[in-house]
């Protein structure tokens, strides 16, 4: 049975008044009720729950009040401005009034759910590139004595056996202190949630005590919200501060990562896969021939420590010396750490090969890469598992940083040998916009535009063009939305996976050589 993000909550949960609420943030509110979870969505709203109405962009979170309510909302936190509009829709309602409501939702958060996360490790990473598949290779790890753990990623929640698909890469501090008093009742072995730059400005990661945080790396991303690397690296290194951690790990293989090492608020190793000056050294990377990932020394303390991944490519070897230090720090098992590395599954959409049984199809790739440094290094792995041309399926998100548009098409066109230029997610910008950055930054690599395509009509058509244009020995590369199960545009949510769509286009390969064959007798 499929679950959603309101299902995953704790089955008993004996909660807080909202008098100690109001105490624990410096209100007063003398109504009297019990509230035994917390919500800054009216959507996701149970019998018992504390709404907290935050102001947005557009809407004050005031205005979903009623519905909360309705839902069963027992109280609700709020600014001044809210609290005059609680008070005219629901008066019977309890409204604490505070400042700053979204500066106090994980304290309060932690405090309704009973401090999960002091009870449980708790494993954090962050950077640009490489977060994910690290986030993942740390839940191989913390479950590698068979007892499952709670993951928190860009595109699901997964506690246990259930797993819910979200946009966020990290959720608000109530759903991830929920998520956590969740996995505390079922007796999961921890948590590892991956921490975007927003999660720690927006204090999503608030009240949360993570044991052991890493760092991979920072390359130009999101500075439509951060207006330059400075903010956007003050945002990143905010996760290394006593109050969210207790130790750090940080890759030193780039100038923002040596200068996080040396600024950092807790103790932290570094780590180098470049040759830098680092704790740990990565050495002896090579190709593992039985697996087809990677094999590689970390050196440090004074000993060899031998590693193996099963992922392909040079920018796995860096995410898999942060993960195997980070559960080290944490004070998991060197051995058991090498173990489920080993043994660690795929990442979705992080180099996610699209199988085909017949030799007479192409390798097909799917990956998240969508910033200038990923499409290089993703397209740099691909080139050294193709025999043939490589083709690269890529576009670039609307409504997100435009400034890194033409470097995407710089690194596309050096990369790879046939471009096919789509969408990825429009949202509310023209395509045709965006395609010329791309096209801006392809003709400054490619002047002539030889092997670009600009496919206008559909992600759809232009991964079904390159899977049907390929050759047998050909790779084509799809990048970008990794595993995301939609496409938005003009604020709608299509189902859409690249996953499929190439599964379907290599079966209609199979039906083209089918015909062929029967045409031919």
């Amino acid at each position: 049975m499929s679950v959603t993000l309101s299902d995953l909550r704790p089955r008993e949960n004996a909660g807080t008044s909202v008098s100690e609420i109001a105490d624990l943030v410096g209100a007063t509110c003398e109504r009297a009720a019990q509230v035994s979870g917390v919500s800054v969505d009216s959507n996701d709203i149970a019998p018992g729950d504390l709404f907290i109405a935050v102001p947005g962009a557009a809407t004050h979170g005031a205005s979903f009040a009623r519905l909360a309510v309705e839902r069963g909302a027992v109280a609700v936190l709020t600014d001044a401005a809210g609290a005059r509009q609680v008070c005219r829709e629901c008066p019977d309602v309890p409204v604490i009034v505070v400042d700053d409501p979204r500066h106090v939702e994980g304290e309060v958060a932690a405090r309704v759910y009973g401090d999960p996360s002091a009870a449980m490790p708790v494993l954090g990473v962050t950077g640009t590139n490489g977060k994910t598949t690290t986030a993942y290779l740390l839940h191989a790890i913390i479950q590698g004595q068979g007892v499952p753990a709670l993951l928190q990623g860009t595109g699901v929640q997964k506690v246990g056996d259930d797993s819910v698909y979200t946009v966020r890469t990290t959720a608000e501090a109530p759903v991830l202190h929920r998520l956590m008093a969740l996995a505390r009742e079922r007796g999961l072995a921890g948590a590892v949630l991956e921490i975007s730059a927003h999660a720690v400005s927006l204090e999503r990661i608030n009240a949360i005590h993570f044991d052991a945080v890493g760092f991979t790396n920072l390359q130009h991303d999101h500075l439509d919200y951060y207006g330059d690397m400075e903010h956007y690296y003050r945002a990143k290194a905010g996760l290394f501060a006593p109050e969210h951690a207790r130790v750090g790990v940080v890759c030193v293989d780039d100038e923002w990562g040596r200068r996080l090492a040396g600024e950092a608020e807790i103790p932290v190793v570094t780590v180098s896969t470049a040759g830098e000056d680092a704790d740990w050294q990565v050495a002896d990377a090579r190709v593992d021939s039985r697996t087809g990932g990677t094999c590689f020394t970390l050196r440090g303390e004074g000993s060899d420590w031998g590693l193996s991944c099963p992922l392909p490519g040079d920018v796995n070897v860096q995410n898999s010396a942060v993960a195997a230090l980070v559960a080290r720090q944490a004070g998991i098992d060197p051995d058991q750490i090498a173990r489920a590395l080993a043994g660690a599954p795929q990442v979705p959409g992080r180099m996610e090969a699209i199988g085909s049984d017949s030799p007479d199809d192409p390798l097909v790739i799917v990956d998240y890469a969508h910033t200038p440094e990923a499409l290089d290094a993703v397209l740099e792995t691909a080139r050294g598992l193709s025999s043939g041309k490589l083709h690269v399926v890529f576009g670039t998100d609307g409504d997100r940083d435009a400034t890194k548009r033409p470097d995407v098409g710089r690194a596309a066109a050096r990369g790879a040998d046939v471009l096919w230029v789509t969408d990825e997610n429009p949202r509310t910008e023209p395509a045709h916009v965006m395609r010329s950055q791309l096209l801006e930054g392809i003709c400054d690599e490619r002047p002539s535009l030889e092997g670009v395509t600009v496919v206008e009509t559909s992600r759809r058509d232009a991964i079904r063009e390159a899977i049907m244009a390929a050759a047998a020995d050909d790779t084509v590369i799809i990048t970008g939305k990794g595993a995301e199960a939609y496409q938005e545009i003009n604020y709608c949510f299509h189902p859409f996976s690249d996953q499929a769509v190439a599964r379907e286009c290599l079966e209609g390969r199979a039906h083209r050589r089918a015909l062929t064959a029967r045409l031919d007798q």
